[in-house]
């Protein structure tokens, strides 16, 4: 259950406002960072399937083919050439659990902020980028194209996306069927969600993952694990408006909420490394920079030694 406590103030401003701001703030940074090597966000993105081969033991498994492996009885991998143009898409959970935040921002400005980012830099050399919003159901497909203007596009229906005060619950599986059947080609997709959600997503997300290179970028906020000692409160649930009355000062009480808590963390991480899915946890209180940069340091490793990434 998402709770509502206080609240950081929602930032309201103009796409290209938002767009200078993150150029000056983020991209510039990462520019420096990463040195142009973009490609380390995204390993193995922007592939056409080439051939097939026996699988040898320092070979990513995300690539075995199953279908010829049982033929077959001897495993067999998928090998690609790369793609000059790269198609990205967006998968946006913008439910009202995605709402919440307490001390910095919220999860949804963390969400506008990375796909204002990423859109940018795909963009910017060449790349195409699309999205498909989600808020209890499919509000909107955008179909993908490149250049600035497509970011724009893309921000301003972003931002003019309201923020429900109620909804059915969240159901991912909706948004990652309609991905599913939406995107056609091998592409590179992002959903970005805090996987709060009805069980059952992890089984079109296994499929998606097979079809494309997914990174899940998971939304979360410290206060969703960890209750500090405030005192009395109202907890409403974010999507039900179910209310609950609560003290903090019980000690027993913020123990239990941090044990459901636990419990639902580890059952979204079983989902994912289930389905073999990359992932990026982006917390409200992260530096966007150093999250990026630390995911892309970590994912070249994995790359690099993939015998320890099939453990």
């Amino acid at each position: 259950m998402a709770t509502e406590m206080t609240m950081p103030p929602r930032r309201v401003t103009s796409p290209e406002k938002i767009l200078q701001r993150l150029d000056w703030t983020v991209i510039r940074r990462l520019d420096g960072l990463l040195q142009g090597d973009y490609r380390t966000l995204f390993l193995g993105f922007g592939l056409d399937l080439a051939d097939l081969r026996e699988y040898q033991f320092s070979d990513d498994i995300r690539y075995i083919d199953w279908n010829v492996t049982a033929r077959m009885q001897t495993p067999y991998i998928r090998q690609y050439v790369e793609d000059r143009e790269v198609t990205a898409w967006f998968l946006l959970d913008l439910s009202p659990s995605v709402d919440f935040g307490t001390v910095h921002t919220l999860k949804r400005n963390m969400l506008v902020d990375f796909v204002t980012v990423l859109a940018r830099l795909l963009t910017r050399h060449g790349n195409r980028v699309g999205a498909i919003f989600y808020s209890g159901k499919v509000e909107q497909v955008i179909p993908p194209k490149s250049g600035k203007h497509q970011v724009l596009r893309m921000l301003k229906d972003l931002t003019e996306q309201p923020h429900l005060k109620r909804a059915p619950f969240t159901d991912l599986t909706t948004l990652l069927e309609t991905g599913l059947r939406s995107i056609r080609r091998r592409s590179l997709v992002f959903i970005i969600s805090d996987f709060i959600s009805a069980p059952g997503w992890d089984k079109p997300l296994g499929v998606l993952t097979q079809r494309h290179e997914v990174l899940a970028i998971r939304l979360t906020d410290p206060r969703e694990i960890d209750i500090p000692d405030i005192g009395p409160i109202i907890f409403e649930d974010s999507e039900t408006g179910e209310q609950l009355y609560v003290d903090t000062h019980d000690k027993k009480f913020r123990q239990r909420f941090n044990a459901a808590a636990q419990r639902r963390e580890y059952e979204i991480d079983v989902h994912f490394r289930r389905t073999g899915v990359d992932v990026l946890s982006l917390s409200t209180e992260d530096d966007l920079v150093k999250a990026i940069v630390r995911h892309a340091i970590a994912r070249k490793a994995r790359k690099a030694s993939p015998a320890s990434f099939a453990k």
